[in-house]
């Protein structure tokens, strides 16, 4: 478990960095490592050091929602299968007390809704009851899931912000310059220009694969949810099935096997 976890962090790690240093490497490559930082970073002015905290957040968040949108955090086969074998035979105080001793979401969604069975109506066992409580267990629970993933994309709508934020800085500080000296080298100016741009730069660089990371961990959870969900529809069916057994296979015509 701890391998395949520390694979998952490994696996999260590369693919920001690898996505965010993709597009800079063959600046890098033009000049020496001193020179490359000086001009494609440190030129850039104040502003990096936000887009650059910005980084690391995107690090940190897509690290973190990799390790906590795991199958095994939210449909564990091993509980899958034992709730299951429980709610065929109709065990439900079982169902429960095994679902409230395990922490994923499976566990915990089957916890809050199996106790609003209805033993009184075999026909659906309060079915509509159960996917109301369901419902608003995957409710409240996709919220808190769903804040770590709406940071990314406070991520991806602050990177260019920033990145147009420091261009207009070096923008003003350049035409400045200029009104100063009342000369208009075309290759100072083109210099100072390129300074300021290098903001604009990062910040689609940080925002790019910050809205990849957005879309995907949003689908991984959408994903992960459906699947508990379907578990849980299963696990009601086949219940009602060993419950209504008899008039289940009432509605078979003969010479069908079974």
């Amino acid at each position: 478990m701890i391998a395949k976890n520390s694979n998952r962090f490994a696996s999260a790690a590369s693919l920001v960095t690898a996505s965010f240093f993709a597009s800079s490497s063959n600046l890098f490559a033009q000049a020496d490592n001193s020179n490359a930082l000086q001009r494609y970073v440190l030129d850039g002015g104040p502003t990096m050091i936000f887009i650059g905290l910005a980084v690391l957040a995107l690090i940190a968040l897509c690290v973190f929602n990799f390790i906590n949108l795991t199958k095994g955090k939210f449909c564990p086969d091993d509980l899958r299968a034992a709730l299951m074998e429980h709610m065929t035979a109709c065990r439900v105080r079982s169902a429960i007390e095994l679902a409230a001793s395990h922490p994923s979401y499976l566990g915990r969604m089957m916890a809050y809704s199996l106790p609003n069975i209805d033993a009184t109506r075999p026909e659906d066992l309060g079915r509509d009851q159960i996917e109301d409580a369901m419902a608003d267990f995957s409710i409240n629970e996709n919220r808190k899931n769903m804040t770590w993933i709406n940071y990314i994309s406070l991520v991806t709508q602050a990177a260019p912000m920033l990145g147009l934020l420091g261009t207009v800085i070096g923008m003003v500080g350049a035409f400045a310059l200029l009104g100063q000296t009342g000369m208009a080298d075309p290759a100072v100016l083109a210099e100072k220009i390129s300074v300021a741009l290098l903001t604009t730069m990062w910040g689609l660089i940080t925002a790019i694969p910050s809205l990849i990371a957005y879309f995907f961990f949003k689908n991984r959870l959408n994903n992960l949810v459906a699947e508990s969900h379907h578990a849980a529809e299963d696990m009601i069916n086949a219940s009602l099935q060993t419950v209504n057994a008899d008039a289940y296979l009432a509605k078979i015509p003969e010479g069908v096997a079974v």
